[in-house]
């Protein structure tokens, strides 16, 4: 597994995507919906990998849904960057914007574009099961340094 560091502007939202996959070969989704298209934001998930995300104060973290509310986008309060978005189910799934991690440009390739509206939200949900990868949150003591 290859791991790729990553987070918002400010520090308070750490993340690290792990995967086998090169990021050369991974699909790169320009999702099409409003908000996706608003922050220009291009997503990857390995359902083999898994995303670990750490939070410092979590006052500081936004938790947007709009739409169906099948998913939380996770926004920095402080520095107003979208570094994932994440399932609100039992077994949590996500996807994490590229342009949060570290080596954004090795995920190089012609972004595929990606339109959902038309998804009931079961099919909504099994999509995710099947292409979002695991993922965790814990949050970090600031005093303790991440």
């Amino acid at each position: 597994m290859t791991a790729h560091n990553g987070g918002c502007h400010c520090g308070n939202i750490r993340l690290i995507f792990s995967s086998v996959i090169e990021p050369g070969r991974m699909e790169v989704r320009a999702c099409q919906c409003s908000f996706c298209r608003r922050h220009g934001s291009l997503a990857v998930a390995d359902p083999g990998g898994a995303l670990m995300i750490a939070v410092k104060d979590g006052a500081l973290l936004q938790r947007y849904m709009f739409g169906l509310r099948t998913a939380e986008y996770l926004i920095c309060r402080e520095c107003g960057v979208y570094v994932a978005a994440m399932t609100r189910d039992d077994d949590p799934r996500a996807i994490v914007i590229i342009n949060a991690l570290d080596d954004r440009r090795r995920f190089d390739q012609r972004p595929i574009a990606a339109n959902f509206d038309l998804e009931s939200m079961e099919e909504r949900l099994v999509r995710r099961r099947a292409r979002w990868m695991p993922v965790t949150m814990r949050s970090v003591s600031p005093e303790r340094g991440g």
